[in-house]
């Protein structure tokens, strides 16, 4: 077994499997390394589904991102042969002057999205499963959908191996060193070298990463699914993914029911109670389904019924809720991608293109400046 590799990998989650491929189908000779089993459940990158959205309310500059995300999940469809985006189209709801739908206009605007946005009445008549306030009006937008996430971060990982890429799961990495000629990363097993080094590693990036000098806060976090009424009312050819802002600023979102998974979706966008990645408790509790039927009563009151799962997930939340990409500031030989806030796994596909630029050339054409150190104060050399 080799020891030394043009790039290291550290974590093989959604970012650090897409960087996995992108590298090895440029002919990078590249190691991954993962702590846990690669597609496991104890980060932020399971249960089933995560929605995918052009519309951007966050900020109108992740939306040319959003474009190149698209166009490499339908590439990652193309060479695996399987299917992983759904477009059922999206409906977002909030006052006129909230950050949801205030955002999504933005966004559409400044970028010439397809969207429709619909009056009070409209909703009502268009959507008529959803009980909101009466000040409320909806975004509509096509492009909106959903994709699979555990089975994306597998064919990510299977592509990347049958591109050449090593990929070892189980082998946490206990110590790296950057020196100004190389990278030497130490695990339980064996020590290697490499030329450059990519950090993925999800909720354990603050660990990982100590010396960055921004805090990186881990929430717990609910998902939900509930057996409605009316199943046929939610089923994938006739409900939409959706997100409602909530009075407290969180965002209420779901997606329709799928048919090898029993139960209607739905969630909490919002920052949960701060934990550690390595204590947290992720059985879930009488609270965490009660947050679930709580979203259901409110907002799909026919929606409302027994429970059938529960999981949860975590959030590594940024200060400012966005995204830090960048080269690390102790040199040009380490990259850096972290703080996804809860809403990364859609940019999967662009952000595996975008650290395999870093990586190997130490820019990226694609528009990332905006998710760089730079915005806390610290200069990357």
């Amino acid at each position: 077994m080799s020891s030394n590799y043009d790039v290291i990998v550290v974590g093989v989650g959604a970012m650090g499997a897409s960087a996995c491929w992108q590298l090895a189908r440029r002919g990078v000779r590249m190691l991954g390394l993962e702590q846990f089993g690669v597609g496991h459940a104890l980060g932020s990158s399971h249960g089933h589904t995560r929605m995918i959205r052009l519309a951007y309310y966050e900020h109108p500059d992740y939306v040319p991102l959003l474009r190149r995300a698209y166009e490499l999940w339908d590439e990652l469809e193309t060479a695996s042969g399987e299917r992983v985006l759904y477009r059922t189209g999206g409906i977002y709801m909030g006052s006129a002057g909230g950050e949801v739908v205030g955002g999504c206009i933005d966004a559409a605007r400044r970028h010439g999205l397809a969207q429709e946005v619909l009056s009070r009445d409209d909703l009502a008549r268009r959507h008529p499963l959803f009980d909101v306030p009466a000040d409320y009006i909806g975004v509509w937008e096509p492009a909106a959908g959903f994709l699979l996430c555990e089975k994306a971060i597998g064919l990510f990982a299977r592509l990347a191996m049958e591109a050449g890429a090593e990929i070892h799961g189980h082998e946490p990495v206990v110590n790296v060193e950057l020196r100004d000629d190389r990278v030497t990363v130490t695990t339980p097993l064996q020590t290697y070298h490499a030329d450059r080094i990519v950090f993925c590693g999800g909720a354990w990036s603050g660990k990982l990463l100590a010396d960055l000098g921004v805090e990186l806060v881990v929430t717990r976090q609910a998902l939900g699914w509930i057996w409605p009424q009316s199943p046929e009312a939610f089923a994938l050819d006739a409900f939409p993914v959706w997100g409602i802002e909530q009075p407290d600023g969180s965002l209420a979102y779901g997606f329709p029911m799928m048919s090898d998974v029993p139960g209607l979706k739905m969630a909490r966008h919002g920052r949960g109670r701060p934990v550690d990645p390595d204590t947290v408790s992720r059985e879930p509790t009488a609270a965490d389904r009660e947050e679930v039927l709580a979203i259901a009563r409110r907002y799909l009151p026919s929606a409302v019924g027994p429970t059938l799962s529960s999981r949860i997930c975590l959030y590594t939340n940024s200060p400012d809720g966005h995204f830090i990409v960048d080269r690390h500031p102790a040199g040009g030989r380490a990259v850096i991608a972290c703080g996804f806030s809860g809403h990364g796994f859609k940019f999967a596909s662009v952000m595996g293109e975008i650290l395999a630029d870093l990586a190997t050339s130490g820019v990226t054409p694609l528009p990332v400046g905006f998710l760089g150190l730079a915005r806390f104060g610290k200069s990357v050399s």
